[in-house]
């Protein structure tokens, strides 16, 4: 079904000044536009609005049968037909070509060219000569690689552009025959070729095929199909030998066939491929994978008009997915990696879309209300031509790639309109005399002529279209040349103009709530996500603007979708994310009284609104439309109640409002003791304790522990990425810590709550005057092994207290003096006091004193920052002295060896030679020495 609006795509109009009247044309890449007539080609530069001019002109060899540009090589290939015979040509470097006499150069596939004319090609046009041992028929560029793809009687022959390095500051670019495709009992009328992907059509057959570059199971480039006894394979044989019995008398008729992905291997037709070039391994291709086939029967009752019965445009559409362009217009198609490929043909009064990468589908079905003659597919419309009016339909080519972008469209955060969709006409625009049409960037380019009974090209016997070997691949001449014709170029308008024009239009459907509203809007959607994947070719501010269009869109699409109480209505929720939309924002946005002055809330704004507020966002409503949303919830879903109002988001929801809320549900019969706990946080929120303790006391507490495994956030909530508890957790902390205790207990044992939250939960709720002992304490303990361990745990919370925040150490040095500092715990505590007041010379004593072993554990933890320094002035000079002695000789000794290597790494050369004693060993210092020059050289 295909659905009309009568929108505005087509913008600006202008004439092409061409001096002959066109044969044949085509456009692509920034702005080149190619125009042939008998043996001439007219270029011209289209940079816009009223800018289309004559750039130059080269003569052929002969008249222009088919012509196609490459945007990767920046080169023009051209079939020309001279004496009857065909001819194929790659015309390089046309730009250069300033006017009608300037010089030539024609040059063979492969020719080396020698270094004396360098200059030479460099400013002149060249001309390259492809020659074929049979005639060419049709051409294709790769619109990513340039290769060029050329038709001929059951075969291809594929072209791969190389560029031959004359030095370092020049290139010129070549061709290599690298690869043939034969193809037996079909003949190519046209055919197309992108990245690998090779489509052909004959007048009533399709086939699509993939060549792939990895070798399989050690084929060989040189294959056949393997035999098989498939009695389809056996009808097809006999059906070509019958189609040669036909006679003047009768017409065999075959029957119309669609196969899909591997079984169009089965549609009878031998694909072999033969390698003939010495591309590089990884651009080889190896073997062929079918994708369709596809073959129409014949419209007997079409019998004398034999051109209703033929196929036409056929093309393969690419989306890239691009990333950033960083380096210059050369290397603009090495910088596109393919995200999805379509495929398109059309009969005259139906055409078909199909998608060809991963799997193959039919995408859309286009029914025309006139014969077309010709079409083009671009990412966002597929425009059509009748005789007399251009049309223009939208496509799903950017629904389908998004979905191959990603694979998590269609869920609670994204959306994407669906493939299935109908598809619809924009515009039925007049034109009188439409003849044929090209498309390339916002330009659609269209012959028209006034006779409307011009012959057509390709006219042959309806008979011999038959079947295929009756399929002429030769095009007849023209006829002679009528007055009354003009080349256009017609821009389509910018997608953010059309997108507002969409959103205006859908308006008339949005006060009656139909899919119309929703389709239109969908399409507009769809407009923008087209644009913004080829978003290389747009300027910042286009992509800016485009950008918030898309979000823009998505909001009007969650404004629908909120609005319907449809099976679809859950798409208001990755809508309404998509647009960036705060939450408040959502709810100002809805409508919220009917025309008879009620109120009604559908189940999308509810399934959002519900959602929203279950993700913990760190978004908190005004009491205002705190007190909506409750109202909202009361009318259409009480028992989602007492969880809407534990959200975060509700803080500044009034407690007056709730509690009145809540009572209606009790008094209503629904009663909980979800109810009540959520009455209970009510209450205190209020104030009000004794209405708080009257309904915690209204179950027992393994009761309340079950509620608050309903619903956590009644003690714990999320905010900022940070667990916080409740008021009511807080409460209960003071009140009743068994029944809280147990709640959280119960909260982790369901899953409700990870272990480390619980921990962190008991944590912000415990005393905060604890400290974690730091690592020399311990080292300090443990160095006494015969400590009483009878006071272990009593000495550790007093040392876990002097760690931690919260003492003024100063004034509590009084209650430890008790403390004999002859014991290891009486030092570990003088030490632990000393250290607080920053006394560390003092501190370095001690422990050198007493227990070497913890001066290095000390050292690394407190001489840090400001005191960093002391490991030289005070550390190192200290073990110098001891180690003289001659006490506890090996304990300073490896606590010196560390002590140098700190040092070592932290001072110059110069200054680490200045603190060295003066009288020590030099051999022991060395290895120190020689790592502090080294290091520098080393970072």
């Amino acid at each position: 079904m295909v659905q009309l609006y009568n929108l505005h795509p087509f913008g600006s109009q202008q004439v092409v000044p061409c001096k002959l009247e066109p044969e044949r044309f085509c456009g692509g890449g920034r702005d080149a536009l190619f125009v042939a007539a008998g043996c001439k080609v007219e270029a011209f530069a289209v940079t816009g609005q009223e800018l289309c001019q004559p750039r130059c002109s080269f003569s052929t060899l002969g008249r222009v049968l088919c012509l196609a540009y490459s945007e990767a090589g920046d080169y023009l290939a051209v079939i020309e037909e001279k004496n009857k015979a065909t001819f194929l040509r790659a015309y390089v470097n046309w730009r250069s070509k300033r006017t009608e006499n300037c010089r030539v150069c024609i040059r063979m596939l492969g020719h080396n060219v020698e270094a004396p004319f360098n200059e030479t090609y460099k400013d002149q046009m060249s001309i390259i000569e492809m020659p074929l041992s049979e005639a060419p028929l049709c051409i294709s560029c790769c619109p990513v690689k340039g290769d060029l793809l050329v038709g001929c009687t059951n075969k291809l022959v594929l072209f791969s552009l190389k560029y031959q390095i004359i030095n370092e500051e020049f290139s010129i670019l070549d061709f290599e025959r690298s690869l043939i495709i034969h193809i037996d009992n079909i003949i190519p009328v046209e055919i197309s070729f992108c990245i690998g992907y090779v489509a052909l059509m004959s007048d009533l057959e399709v086939l699509i095929l993939k060549l792939e570059s990895d070798p399989k199971n050690g084929e060989s480039v040189n294959h056949q199909p393997p035999k098989t006894n498939n009695p389809m394979k056996q009808t097809e044989d006999v059906s070509n030998e019958t189609l040669q019995l036909e006679s003047d008398d009768f017409v065999i008729c075959q029957k119309p066939m669609e196969l899909l992905g591997e079984k169009s291997s089965q549609s009878g037709i031998s694909v072999t491929l033969e390698s003939t070039g010495l591309a590089d391994e990884k651009t080889k291709y190896y073997h062929v994978q079918h994708l369709l086939y596809k073959r129409f029967a014949p419209d007997i009752s079409s019998y004398v008009f034999s051109d209703d019965i033929k196929l036409h445009s056929l093309q393969l559409l690419p989306i890239y997915q691009t990333g950033s362009l960083t380096s210059g217009r050369k290397n603009l198609s090495q910088e596109k990696e393919l995200l999805s490929l379509f495929c398109f043909f059309s009969l005259p009064h139906v055409g078909y879309l199909y998608m060809v990468v991963k799997s193959v589908e039919l995408m859309s079905v286009y029914q025309y209300p006139e014969k077309s003659q010709q079409a083009v597919l671009t990412p966002q419309f597929l425009h059509v031509i009748a005789s007399n009016n251009l049309q223009c339909f939208t496509v799903r080519c950017s629904a389908a790639a998004a979905r191959e972008e990603d694979p998590y469209v269609d869920t609670t955060l994204k959306a994407c309109p669906p493939v299935s969709m109908d598809v619809c006409a924009l515009r039925i625009q007049l034109f009188i005399g439409l003849k044929a049409v090209c498309h390339f960037k916002n330009h659609l380019i269209l012959l028209t002529k006034a006779d409307p009974e011009a012959i057509p090209e390709r006219r042959d016997s309806p008979k011999r279209l038959l079947s295929r070997k009756g399929a002429s691949g030769k095009l007849k001449a023209p006829s002679v040349a009528e007055a009354g014709w003009n080349l256009y170029i017609v821009d389509t308008i910018s997608p953010v103009q059309l997108y507002k024009e969409m959103v205006d239009y859908s308006n008339t459907y949005k006060t009656a709530k139909t899919q119309s509203c929703i389709h239109l809007l969908s399409e507009a959607h769809l407009l923008v996500r087209a644009a913004l994947m080829d978003a290389h070719q747009l300027e910042p501010g286009e992509k800016a603007e485009l950008l918030e269009a898309f979000k823009e869109s998505c909001g009007h699409l969650g404004d629908c979708y909120s609005r319907l109480d449809t099976q679809h209505s859950h798409l208001a929720l990755p809508y309404y994310k998509m647009s960036g939309l705060s939450m408040a924002e959502v709810l100002t946005r809805a409508d919220w009284v009917l025309e008879d002055g009620s109120q009604k809330y559908e189940r999308g704004l509810i399934f959002y609104i519900n959602h929203s507020l279950y993700e913990n966002l760190d978004e908190e409503l005004s009491e205002e439309l705190a007190a909506k949303v409750v109202h909202m919830f009361h009318a259409a879903e009480p028992k989602q109640l007492p969880h809407i109002l534990c959200s975060p988001s509700m803080k500044n929801i009034n407690p007056l409002t709730a509690m009145s809320y809540l009572s209606k549900l009790d008094t209503s019969g629904f009663s909980s003791i979800l109810v009540t706990l959520t009455k209970a946080a009510m209450a205190l929120k209020m104030g009000d304790l004794d209405m708080h303790r009257n309904e915690m006391k209204r179950h027992p507490e393994m009761k309340l522990v079950c509620g608050f495994i309903l619903e956590p956030r009644l003690l714990i909530q999320q905010r900022k990425g940070h667990i916080v508890p409740t008021d009511l957790a807080a409460h209960l902390k003071d009140t009743q810590p068994g029944l809280l205790v147990a709640s959280v207990l119960g909260l982790q044992k369901n899953n409700k709550i990870g272990i480390e939250e619980a921990d962190s939960f008991f944590k912000i709720n415990a005393c905060s005057h604890y400290g974690l002992i730091y690592p020399w304490v311990n080292v300090l303990i443990s160095s006494d092994s015969l400590a009483d361990k009878s006071y272990t745990e009593d000495l550790s919370k007093l040392q876990s207290l002097l760690c931690g925040p919260s003492f003024d150490i100063a004034s509590i040095i009084p209650f430890l003096e008790p403390l004999s500092e002859d014991s290891i715990a009486g030092l570990s505590v003088q030490v632990l006091c000393q250290t607080r007041l920053k006394e560390y010379e003092q501190c370095i004593d001690t422990l050198l004193e007493r227990c070497p072993e913890a001066i290095i554990p000390y050292a690394n933890h407190e001489l840090k920052e400001e005191n960093r320094t002391l490991w030289w002035k005070k550390l190192l000079p200290e073990l110098c002295h001891r180690i003289k002695c001659g006490e506890k000789g090996q304990l300073y000794l490896s606590s010196l060896k560390e002590t140098l290597s700190v040092v070592a790494v932290e001072l110059e050369l110069r200054d680490f030679l200045n603190v060295l004693p003066e009288d020590g060993t030099a051999a022991f210092f060395l290895p120190y020495l020689l790592y502090c020059s080294r290091k520098k050289s080393l970072t």
